[in-house]
């Protein structure tokens, strides 16, 4: 395989761990909502605006790839039913979108970013909606391609694809790194691409699928 002048990068769970973000970011939108619109929220909990998400997500399966528009899209509905106009869901939006890119880097990453720099061209691979200017790391990345620009998620080929196009290099070429196996192994796997297992947490290879040719368990061992 030829080297690779590419290395692409998941972010959600790769760079930061996502769960806290997510969490945080869902509480600080809550309470926005308590305060400012306490009848978008009378009749829900974080719980229950996490089911009308899935619910939106199953009566719009051509856009279940975007949370950001599954998310919009939950909020307009929320603000309806209790009488707001649903043009708040934007500025609710803005709320959660603040917080959820308050990320807590892994002590890795910094380091391993200005180091890759140095021999790669980095791009920026995620199925989630985190931004990299506001996450503060825009300039150690060349691009950012998302599940909402190229209109398909991980492990789907189209936003590998997409990646190549705005790279403008052959699959070869790039060497992709994340933490899914399913998504980020394989997806960059069939799409022609090398992969890495960022695996920080010691967990099992899933079974049936064919192993993964290299395994790290933190950015300081790529090279």
């Amino acid at each position: 395989m030829p080297t690779p002048q590419v290395l692409s990068l998941d972010l959600d769970d790769t760079l930061w761990p996502v769960a806290p973000v997510i969490a945080q970011a869902e509480k600080t939108l809550y309470a926005w909502l308590q305060q400012r619109y306490p009848a978008a929220v009378r009749e829900h909990s974080i719980e229950s605006m996490r089911r009308l998400r899935a619910q939106v997500a199953g009566r719009y399966p051509t856009q279940s790839h975007d949370l950001s528009f599954l998310r919009h899209r939950a909020l307009a509905e929320q603000f309806l039913a209790t009488g707001h106009p649903e043009s708040l869901a934007d500025e609710a939006l803005e709320v959660f979108f603040a917080a959820r890119n308050q990320v807590e880097l892994y002590p890795d990453v910094l380091p391993a970013l200005l180091r890759l720099r140095k021999r790669y061209r980095l791009y920026a691979l995620s199925n989630g909606n985190a931004d990299l200017e506001r996450c503060g790391l825009a300039d150690h990345f060349d691009g950012h391609v998302t599940a909402r620009s190229a209109g398909a998620a991980k492990p789907d080929a189209r936003i590998f694809a997409r990646l190549l196009e705005e790279a403008g290099v052959a699959a070869s070429q790039v060497l992709h790194v994340g933490d899914d196996p399913l998504a980020d192994v394989l997806g960059a796997e069939r799409a022609g691409m090398g992969s890495v297992w960022l695996n920080r947490d010691a967990r099992a290879w899933p079974a049936p699928w064919p192993p993964p040719t290299r395994i790290v368990t933190t950015l300081a061992e790529l090279d």
